[in-house]
């Protein structure tokens, strides 16, 4: 099996009572879900080989070289950032509890407090510094520094879908038990349509399992709500994939929209998970027009030594002189022809009260959809 990236599975884990009841006695920071939730993915080492939160070193590195500083590609800040208030009341040296909902979620030792400039981490990441952009108007909420340190997990965030929640601990078991050699990664933050579909199997041929990881956590406006993603991925895979190829598991964190750079993390993320291959598709974790529709396939040559080989697929349409689900690569016929799996498309036909044609979107699909009243983010 693959090795974890860095390779060792980080393990970041306390869950005794005793250190939970000390943290009361710490200073407190408070955090959001979203925060407790990437607290547990470093604990978990869904985030290896990142034992804590980013120090300046590291931090900066990936800014400029997208890389850690011992060189380990890595293309996405793991940062807690600290407001100059609660500087006030530690030191580095200090260790604090981190707590979500009165409830101590984790440990932090404070190895280093320093400030960073929220532009330059735009333009780096995000490739733009302008606020309309999701992941830049989230970052210019937060404070002026940043704790970088070590943690301890001391407890699991709340989840709703406790069913699908696996670690990378537990989905390298699942797969070695089930004779996967190799296993292919699917992120996705929408209900399947047959674009979809089509690109996971058409990768499934290739490989001996598919791991679909829907991302569970915040996202833009007008994105599906994560329970209908869940409930429309288990209708598809009831009716339409064989049991015995494909796993579902949630992967529970926020959706940066860093194109490019997020590609990467989406990657080295499957990659811990146990995954040996990655589907990158059409502007990859993208929003608006900020990337180029393959810019998230060309940065991929940036990392040669990524460990996980990227599957780069076209984007497939239905094309009625065909009769079927082709792509660029192997249609003829012009724009004509074509029915495009248009998620705006899509989404508008839901919100007017409208089931996409079979030609677009599985009718079991469809109408898991068509049950919830507001399916999309507001």
């Amino acid at each position: 099996m693959v090795l974890p990236h860095g390779g060792k599975l980080v393990e970041r884990l306390d869950f005794r009572e005793e250190r939970r009841e000390e943290a009361f006695e710490l200073p407190r920071k408070n955090i959001s879900l979203d925060e407790a939730r990437d607290l547990a993915n470093i604990g978990h080492g869904v985030f290896s080989p990142l034992e804590g939160y980013m120090l300046r070193e590291d931090f900066e590195n990936v800014l400029y070289e997208g890389r850690l500083s011992n060189d380990l590609p890595w293309t996405i800040p793991i940062v807690m950032d600290i407001s100059r208030k609660e500087i006030k009341e530690i030191i580095e040296g200090d260790q604090i509890a981190l707590f979500y909902k009165d409830e101590p979620m984790g440990l932090l030792e404070i190895e280093e407090i320093y400030r960073y400039d929220k532009k330059l981490y735009a333009e780096k990441v995000f490739k733009t510094t302008d606020v309309s952009h999701p992941g830049v108007a989230e970052l210019m909420k937060k404070e002026d520094f940043l704790v970088g340190g070590k943690i301890t997990l001391l407890k699991d965030p709340p989840s709703d879908f406790e069913r699908y929640r696996l670690w990378p601990k537990e989905t390298r078991i699942l797969f070695k038990e089930k004779g996967w050699k190799t296993v292919v990664g699917f992120q996705t933050r929408n209900a399947p349509h047959l674009g979809h579909e089509y690109v996971q199997k058409a990768a499934l041929t290739f490989v001996d399992g598919l791991f679909i990881n829907p991302l569970i956590g915040k996202k833009k406006p007008g994105d599906f709500k994560d329970e209908v993603i869940i409930r429309a991925y288990e209708v598809l895979l009831d009716h339409y994939y064989p049991k015995n190829s494909v796993v579902l598991a949630v992967l529970e964190t926020e959706m940066r929209y860093a194109g490019p750079r997020e590609a990467i993390f989406h990657a080295i993320i499957r990659k811990n998970f146990g995954c040996t291959h990655f589907i990158v598709g059409r502007d990859h974790a993208g929003v608006g027009n900020f990337y180029g529709p393959y810019e998230a396939w060309d940065i991929f040559r940036e990392y040669p030594d990524l460990g996980i080989t990227p599957l780069f697929f076209r984007s497939f349409f239905y094309c009625k002189r065909c009769g079927g689900i082709v792509n660029e690569k192997i249609c003829p016929h012009g724009n004509e022809y074509r029915v495009d799996f248009s998620g705006t498309k899509i989404r508008k036909m839901f919100l007017r009260g409208e089931k996409p044609p079979e030609t677009m979107m599985r009718p079991e699909v469809a109408e898991v959809i068509a049950q919830f009243e507001e399916p999309f983010v507001k």
